[in-house]
């Protein structure tokens, strides 16, 4: 404030006007802590109180049993409302009460109010942790899954669901029945150290939401998605962002949303990506890997882009495009580079759907095209997509994959 005072017989008045704005601006803008001897109790309030200019801080490297929620949150053009996580996790999943559970024989425990409530949806994207390990059971709410098994037939490590209530058509009734859980005989719960996936998103975004930035955040273990976009959006960015183990996206745009990515690593998720309705979203340096029904899934009648991208590919279903009747989907990717890991695969590009690709290469993954495709310099299960394609480039690529994942790198 002296320095400006100072110093203003330098500038023109209508600069220091605007100078003396912007510092209004930055002693209004106020940083809200969450963390263990913080101000603001949670993630929840410090959302709920945030005004535009507001930063939210997590404490680094610290896990959060907790999600953020974004309701009708806006800040302003210039002034966003800014979480940063600063390498914050936040769980999905809570440690397993042994006290619900009934052991009804040597290593089988039941218990028939896991949840407040469950259906079909939910169900198709269970999990528990053993351990920290995810056990899934070869199922996934994208793809094929395997049929749940028996309480009989289950081994140790494993669980099954048995559902009392009628069958339902609609994935959104709710339903009722048993879970079953099987130990090795002799080992108590306490001991299997399991959790339970009981929050439905990392990041969640419902209704209008504007000028937001989330940087810098783990989402892991949740049952539906790790960052779940609901809604519209406008001016909302997500940089250097992380979904681990997800029971279902690692990132999903719907309805109207349009947002921003740069920065993202999605490991061990049903789908890497997958965005729907007429959303309008882009991301740049990504890292997916693992995935379990889709690694790249896009859908409607979306505007959707991809630049610098390496997927290590093992999904049932490496690559959809799909549009609808009354509308094209429409991807653009720059720089992309997909492989095989498994079994070579048809990627998808379905009626209305159209793909601009230039600088991409696809190992082990040839395309069943009945939309429109625009190659440029690419590389196609070897084949190049005209005279010395060279497809991407793999030496940049291979810095996106994080150091906890160096020895799976190509």
């Amino acid at each position: 404030m002296g320095t400006i005072g100072m110093n203003s017989f330098l500038l023109p008045p209508r600069l220091l006007v605007g100078a003396l704005l912007l510092l209004c601006v930055d002693l209004h803008a106020r940083d809200l802590r969450v963390g263990v001897d913080s101000e603001v109790p949670s993630i929840h309030h410090a959302i709920k109180i945030a005004q535009p200019g507001d930063t939210i801080h997590l404490e680094p490297g610290m896990v959060y049993r907790d999600y953020a929620g974004f309701y009708e949150k806006k800040g302003e053009a210039g002034k966003p409302i800014t979480l940063d996580g600063h390498g914050a996790t936040l769980e999905g999943s809570d440690p397993l009460d042994p006290l619900a559970w009934e052991e009804v024989s040597p290593g089988h425990f039941t218990c028939a109010e896991l949840m407040p409530t469950l259906n079909g949806a939910i169900l198709a994207r269970w999990f528990f942790l053993f351990d920290g390990r995810m056990q899934r059971m070869g199922r996934v709410s994208k793809g094929k899954s395997a049929p749940l098994k028996n309480p009989e037939d289950l081994a140790p490590g494993e669980w099954t669901f048995v559902q009392t209530s009628p069958p339902a058509k609609d994935h959104g009734v709710p339903i009722e029945g048993v879970f079953h859980l099987r130990l090795a005989p002799g080992k108590t719960l306490a001991e299997a150290k399991i959790s339970v996936p009981v929050r439905s998103a990392g990041v969640q975004f419902g209704g209008d939401n504007a000028h937001l930035v989330i940087r810098n955040l783990t989402a892991t273990h949740p049952y539906n998605d790790g960052f779940n976009i609901h809604g519209d959006c406008r001016d909302v960015v997500f940089e250097n962002i992380h979904a681990i183990e997800c029971g279902d996206d690692g990132i999903s745009a719907h309805e109207s949303a349009q947002y921003r990515v740069d920065g993202f690593v999605s490991i061990g998720n049903s789908t890497g990506i997958c965005d729907t309705g007429r959303a309008q979203t882009s991301y740049a340096n990504v890292f997916i890997a693992d995935c379990v029904g889709f690694d790249l899934y896009f859908l409607d009648e979306g505007r959707y882009s991809l630049r610098n991208v390496l997927v290590l590919s093992s999904a049932q279903n490496p690559f959809v495009v799909t549009g609808r009747a009354s509308g094209e989907c429409r991807l653009t990717m720059e720089n992309v580079h997909l492989r095989r890991l498994v079994d070579p695969r048809l990627g998808q590009i379905a009626a209305r759907a159209v793909v601009a690709a230039k600088r991409c290469t696809f190992e082990g993954l040839d395309f069943k095209i009945a939309g429109s495709v625009t190659w440029g310099n690419a590389l196609v299960s070897g084949r190049p997509s005209e005279p010395g394609a060279t497809g991407a480039d793999l030496e940049a690529l291979r810095k996106l994959v994080p150091p906890s994942y160096q020895a799976h790198q190509p």
